[in-house]
């Protein structure tokens, strides 16, 4: 999509949103559109910046996990890796069980601190991943566009103190750091992912990229430890500015449990031995509790084993024995996630400011399942020559490995496939918000609901108006989700009506979902090249195809692609990245 027509798409959305708050007739657009304006014309008429509003307005806290599994809370049917903290505030507030991500890291954290689409969001692809015919077009910047307002710039603009530690993979450079996008102070991983107790990189000879307030950071203190640092510099932040009254907005990104799969030896030494049967029990244990909460319909069929891969039984002794040490780092770095959010949540309890905390936690994909090693031949080369894999150093600083696809299979449960892929065990994720001085606990959101739903939800609680089309003397488009606030607070069903629809492009993969129908490409050997339909109502594991018997669907989903192709100024990769 040129440029232009990026700004006149902006412009008519925010006719839209004019047309919908001045009770218009919106008979001539379509339902997604009115929908999106009648919802942001419903918010902004709710918010107000008067004195009264601003003093009652919450703090924010938003945390998102790297690579966490669906299953690996024990919320979600998890049980094997102690999460109680997490586990307490998603049973203190409302569960997510069918909210969705997009595919892979940098393009869901646009839409979070967006609103918007990825691919108008400036992470049409990862920066690391662009096909030729992407590079340097409208969309796929590799950073977080300046066509959008950032959560951190309009809550910053509100009054909030805006502060962020960990990932943020939106921008490699000063002038896309953090410090640039709202957040007053930060501390960050500007790359995808790197050691978790040094500068070891994401993949080659340079160091991994640091920023703090927008500079770079040379040298990481001697006991960094990933997990435990951003959650303790994020409390300093908080302490700082603790007497001042102001709310803040807290933006905690941790980059556990992505790989390379690296955890202290107490934390690991936790679950010797817990996994010593297996990836296959381990699936199987998860499922059944996801039935015994009432998570999945007790008849459910999950989504098979890739082929080619071995059952745990076919695998001999020695890997075995690494299979069950990759897991055990795996649940150390998910156990440690799970502590140091409590000495956040303990740090807001000790200074009265837990109960005026709006909450929201959530993972940026699905779980892992690559492997990395066959399908990048230049991470494994750089990884035989620099780490040191051997047995008794899996975990530590030098060692660099992943738990692949059948570990990752267990943290999807019963969806189909995992991290990458627009299907179900790629995109829908944990997430729950917590907030008792308006939500009430105790309940499940089973509705659909997206990342991008997220910035609405959190404007909207703190009285905060998006500009619509013009932020800062520069043209930026409206936000495209719609605030969960209603459908939290149980004055809504739902967070969307039947008539909504998403769609999911990232290294050609592709997806389209209305309703419960979803519409999926998945490239061979994972998928028959093609479009397959799939009704998540009767078949959430994307089992059977039933495109043939359905063609009136499949045309009106089809027609919806091509519209969020336009719309949304998708360019499909000439190149097919091996990821």
């Amino acid at each position: 999509m040129k440029r232009g027509q990026l700004q006149y798409r902006g412009l008519m959305l925010l006719l839209l949103v004019v047309f919908a708050a001045c009770g218009l007739g919106l008979s001539g657009c379509s339902k997604r559109g009115a929908e999106q304006a009648q919802a942001t014309a419903a918010t902004r008429e709710a918010q107000t910046d008067s004195e009264p509003a601003k003093a009652q307005r919450p703090n924010i806290l938003v945390i998102v996990a790297d690579d966490l599994g669906y299953t690996d809370m024990g919320v979600y049917g998890g049980g094997d890796i102690a999460t109680p903290n997490l586990d307490r505030l998603a049973n203190e507030g409302v569960l997510f069980t069918n909210f969705h991500s997009a595919p892979a890291c940098s393009p869901t954290r646009a839409m979070l601190l967006s609103g918007v689409d990825n691919h108008a969001a400036g992470l049409g692809n990862m920066f690391e991943e662009l096909a030729p015919n992407q590079k340097g077009q409208p969309g796929y910047e590799g950073h977080l566009s300046f066509r959008v307002a950032s959560m951190a710039e309009l809550l910053a603009d509100a009054g909030y103190h805006t502060y962020m530690t960990g990932k943020w993979h939106l921008g490699l450079k000063e002038e896309t750091s953090p410090a640039a996008r709202g957040f007053e102070k930060s501390f960050a991983l500007l790359q995808g992912g790197g050691g978790h107790f040094d500068r070891q990189p994401i993949i080659g000879p340079n160091p991994a990229v640091y920023s703090e307030d927008g500079k770079s950071v040379e040298e990481l203190p001697a006991d960094f430890y990933s997990t435990r640092y951003y959650a303790e510099r994020m409390i300093e932040y908080l302490k700082a500015d603790a007497g001042d009254g102001r709310p803040f907005f807290a933006y905690l990104a941790f980059t556990a449990p992505h790989w390379p799969l690296q955890a202290p030896e107490d934390s690991v030494a936790k679950y010797a031995g817990r996994y010593d049967a297996g990836y296959d029990a381990l699936h199987a244990e998860r499922i059944a509790r996801m039935k015994s909460l009432g998570l999945v319909a007790t008849d459910i069929e999950p989504f098979p084993r890739q082929p080619n891969e071995k059952s745990w039984t076919d695998l001999n002794k020695e890997e075995r024995r690494r299979e069950a040490r990759l897991m055990e780092i795996y649940a150390a770095m998910v156990d440690d996630l799970d502590v140091y959010t409590g000495r956040v949540i303990d740090y807001l309890k000790q200074t009265g400011r837990y109960d005026n905390t709006f909450i929201f936690f959530m993972s940026d994909n699905g779980a892992e399942g690559h492997h990395l090693d066959r399908e990048w031949g230049v991470l494994r080369d750089w990884v035989a020559k620099c780490c040191d894999n051997s047995y008794k150093n899996m975990g530590k600083a030098n060692s660099y490995l992943w738990y692949g696809p059948n570990w990752a299979r267990a943290g999807t449960g019963p969806f189909r496939l995992f991290k990458g892929f627009t299907t179900e065990g790629g995109i829908r994720v944990p997430a729950f918000a917590h907030y008792p001085a308006r939500i009430a606990g105790g309940r499940r959101s089973t509705g659909f609901a997206s990342v991008m739903d997220v910035m609405p939800t959190v404007l909207e609680l703190a009285g905060v108006k998006h500009p619509g089309g013009r932020y800062r003397g520069r043209e930026v488009l409206p936000m495209q989700g719609k605030s969960m606030l209603s459908a939290l607070d149980g004055t809504a069903a739902s967070v969307h009506g039947e008539d909504y629809w998403m769609g999911w492009e990232l290294f050609g993969k592709r997806a389209i979902r209305k309703g419960d129908w979803k519409l999926v490409w998945t490239p061979a050997p994972y998928g028959p090249d093609g479009w397959e339909l799939f009704d998540l109502h009767t078949d959430p594991a994307e089992l059977r195809d039933v495109a043939a018997g359905n063609p009136e669907r499949v045309a009106e989903l089809r027609a919806l692609w091509d519209r969020y192709v336009t719309d949304d100024g998708i360019i499909l990769p000439n190149e097919m990245s091996g990821y």
